[in-house]
């Protein structure tokens, strides 16, 4: 009969020994100071970058493309850019030359050190050609951007990056054909 008593007692017991130990959780204050520790500072935070785009010959193509980017976390970051593309066609017969202008905000969102998704939207004013008219307009076209990309980091706050992109807006009035590849480069401040 006693040992029953002693089980009872026991079991009785046990249950307020384990509310009891939910006490001793370290407090929250330990945790929030780690996490204050991790942060980011904000000169790390901000990069420069962008792309720059070169041929000549019977077609002449120079793209300039410079971007700015903030990140939220380590993982996730967002930004914008402008693009410039002068574009030369000449051969024997025919010279036509025009100018392409616009912006792009991007998002980033870092797999592992190396890999990343990105998404962008891009605007770009350009000159089409008319049949009906037999002349050249000027129109805004908006591509959106979903895919992919490797970094070469040469420390935190610089590297080298490779995007393979698809253009969801692949048209006749696009000027890109899929897939779309970039190389450029990210430099922290």
């Amino acid at each position: 009969m006693i040992s029953k008593s002693i089980l009872y007692f026991l079991l009785i017991c046990f249950p307020i020994t384990l509310l009891g130990q939910t006490d001793t959780i370290p407090p929250i204050r330990e945790n929030k100071s780690k996490i204050k520790s991790d942060k980011i500072p904000f000169k790390d935070r901000i990069y420069f970058g962008g792309n720059l785009g070169l041929q000549f010959g019977t077609q002449t193509y120079i793209d300039i493309s410079p971007l700015a980017g903030y990140k939220f976390t380590e993982s996730v970051s967002a930004g914008a850019g402008i693009t410039y593309i002068y574009y030369k066609y000449k051969d024997s017969y025919y010279t036509y030359s025009t100018s392409i202008y616009g912006g792009r905000v991007f998002g980033r969102y870092l797999f592992t050190d190396n890999l990343f998704a990105h998404v962008e939207v891009e605007l770009l004013n350009m000159e089409l050609y008319d049949r009906n008219i037999n002349d050249y307009y000027r129109k805004n076209i908006i591509s959106p951007f979903v895919g992919g990309g490797y970094i070469q980091r040469f420390s935190n706050n610089a590297g080298l990056y490779l995007l393979l992109l698809f253009n969801l807006n692949d048209s006749a009035e696009s000027p890109y054909t899929n897939p779309i590849i970039r190389i450029g480069f990210n430099l922290g401040i």
